[in-house]
């Protein structure tokens, strides 16, 4: 059987690691691809000696060339968190235009099956809860999020446009909250923020009055089902998350136990356009993909406290990246 190979965009990033690693075990042959922004060489150091793994180092937004056959993309190049795409509004846009226009591109040339990472940010802040597919979002255009939020949906545009006018194979995924090993610490996000926050002994940032809620789902299961997704025939848009949904007040509360930590939680101003309810209705993953989380969150907190356990203490005081 002839061996696959696929080219993962964004793979020294949390996410995109995690994927080459699946990948990897799964028999493919995986070319990570990545401009170092926000992703970090650590993160697949360990694959660099496996003869089915290569790194390249390029932005997507420049033209993408790519040696040999090519029967998979997996498009997750992209600022994920809003400490990195408020400081880099500009980059973000382009990824998510310029990156997209650039692998779909490629996946026509090599007729290759491409999966682009959307995210439940394309629902702003929602009116419909639990948030379907079929709801088309509240998302404000010109606030400051809306870089991170119009790049994806946009993303989603070009993405079905490629499929219906050119036929290029394309699958859609939007990913809700996800987090485990290899996340950043100093990314901005609640859950690396809490933990962070906590070992160091500091008090637990919680924005606005902490009823806001957010669903939380462990890496390895969001990892199935985007390969699940990429295997099956459906086109339209997916949501992949964890129902299991928490308030961040309550949520702050539950990694303070976890850690041990005594500190006290301080509450601040909810940045503009925070989204005030998140969480998945995923009814069509459950029926088209038969994919549903199996890691509850207290076992995938457990497993990823233990992961910044292990981290150098310098990391825990290392400051948010500039670029």
């Amino acid at each position: 059987m002839e061996q696959k190979r696929i080219l993962i965009t964004g793979g020294a990033g949390f996410l995109g690691s995690h994927l080459c690693d699946f990948f990897i075990k799964e028999g493919f042959h995986v070319i990570a691809m990545d401009n170092l922004v926000t992703g970090d060489m650590k993160n697949i150091e360990h694959l660099l000696p496996n003869k089915n793994f290569e790194f390249y180092f390029h932005d997507v937004t420049k033209f993408i060339r790519v040696a040999g056959e090519l029967d998979y993309i997996l498009h997750f190049a992209s600022p994920a968190s809003p400490i990195d795409y408020l400081k880099i509004p500009i980059q973000t846009l382009k990824v998510g235009a310029l990156g997209t226009h650039n692998c779909l591109g490629l996946a026509k040339e090599k007729k290759a099956r491409i999966l682009v990472a959307s995210t439940s940010e394309v629902y702003g802040d929602p009116l419909v809860h639990p948030q379907t597919e079929d709801y088309w979002g509240n998302v404000n255009p010109v606030g400051p999020r809306g870089v991170y939020d119009e790049a994806k949906r946009y993303m989603e545009a070009i993405t079905m446009a490629y499929h219906t006018f050119h036929g290029v194979e394309t699958r859609i995924i939007r990913i809700f909250n996800t987090y485990g090993p290899r996340m950043r610490l100093n990314d901005g996000r609640a859950l690396p923020a809490f933990i962070g926050q906590a070992l160091r002994g500091e008090s637990l940032t919680v924005f606005g009055d902490g009823n806001q809620t957010r669903s939380f789902c462990y890496v390895d299961d969001l990892v199935e089902g985007i390969y699940r997704l990429l295997m099956s025939n459906y086109v339209s848009p997916v949501n992949i998350g964890n129902p299991d949904e928490i308030s961040l007040k309550d949520f702050a509360e539950e990694v303070l136990k976890l850690t041990g930590s005594k500190v006290s939680i301080d509450y601040k101003p909810l940045p503009v356009d925070d989204p005030k309810q998140r969480k998945p209705d995923i009814s069509k993953a459950r029926t088209i993909l038969q994919w549903e989380p199996k890691i509850n969150r207290s076992e995938g907190l457990k497993k990823t406290l233990e992961y910044f356990q292990t981290l150098p203490k310098e990391e825990l005081y290392k400051l948010p990246k500039e670029f």
